[in-house]
């Protein structure tokens, strides 16, 4: 099996973005291509995990709002 893959996109507070599969480095001039496999399986693992943690906040903030009005306990 292999490894999922992060959504493509603007990775949340870097200068980087992920364009048709591969990581740019982008700035207000344009953008290069990041080559270094190293530093590309890190971006990779780092917006995989970005992506895990705003599904895991997304669901306690579903669950917050499914928490019942009223006591189990019977008491108000």
């Amino acid at each position: 099996m292999s490894a999922p893959t992060p959504q493509q996109g603007r990775l949340a507070h870097a200068p980087v973005v992920l364009r048709g599969g591969r990581w740019r480095l982008d700035c207000g001039a344009g953008s290069i291509p990041a080559s270094d496999p190293a530093f590309t399986a890190a971006l990779d693992d780092f917006a995989l995990s970005m992506a895990a943690a705003d599904r895991a906040v997304a669901n306690l903030l579903i669950r917050q709002d499914e928490v019942p009005s009223v006591d189990p306990g019977g008491q108000q």
